[in-house]
């Protein structure tokens, strides 16, 4: 099904990537630009059957601004957020201001069209992990940075939990790598996942959130090196 669509994302090439994979795949791709606030603005003036909303930082104030006017001047509009692991409460605020799906930002071009799709439907587009761990978190709130590094602890693999724990130990890719049995190449996959997960930029950010969050202490000690 060909979807008329615009894409706006906080970063420009980002946007022209998706754009051009989606007109690749048969999608009539009516404007795509940065930043993210953008969205509004082509959704008002293109008026598209679904507006990506791509984001590095939707739990920002004011992040959801443009998708809250895209609700009230031309609701036919199904919005569509792209954004990185988000907190649970993320997603129920996405939803909130009037988004009709939530799509992490590392999906697969093929996800990201069934995402498209179901929200023109007029259906909710977001993983149903996603929405257990929204409705969990609404129901039994959590608060402090013990709980939030308990969230994020489930978020990774055994695998993953090793690297981040090798991060944090200070150790490059080479030893990564080593210490994991691994091709470098692979080890640098690992890593990037990891990173993905846990929403941030670099090995030390993801270090700085272990660290401040008591990431670690969560983990089962069978996971620790």
């Amino acid at each position: 099904m060909s979807v008329r669509v615009v894409v706006a994302d906080d970063r420009r090439l980002v946007a022209e990537a998706l754009a051009s994979a989606l007109r690749v795949r048969g999608h009539r791709v009516l404007g795509a630009g940065a930043p993210a606030v953008r969205a509004a603005d082509l959704a008002v003036s293109k008026q598209p059957d679904v507006c990506l909303f791509g984001l590095t930082a939707p739990d920002a104030p004011g992040a959801l601004d443009p998708v809250l006017r895209i609700r009230r001047e031309c609701p036919r509009v199904a919005v569509v957020v792209l954004g990185p692991v988000p907190r649970p409460r993320g997603v129920a605020a996405a939803f909130a201001a009037g988004a009709r799906g939530y799509v992490r930002h590392d999906e697969r071009i093929e996800g990201v069209e069934r995402a498209m799709v179901k929200a023109k439907a007029g259906e909710a587009a977001v993983a149903p992990q996603l929405l257990r761990e929204a409705f969990s978190d609404l129901l039994h709130p959590r608060t402090g940075p013990d709980a939030e590094g308990a969230r994020l602890a489930a978020l990774l693999t055994e695998r993953e939990a090793d690297v981040l724990t090798r991060i944090v130990e200070g150790e490059d890719t080479r030893r990564i790598a080593a210490g994991l049995g691994v091709a470098p190449s692979t080890a640098r996959t690992h890593v990037q996942r990891l990173l993905t997960k846990l929403g941030t930029a670099s090995r030390l950010e993801a270090a700085a959130l272990a660290v401040r969050t008591g990431l670690l202490d969560h983990l089962p000690p069978a996971r620790l090196p």
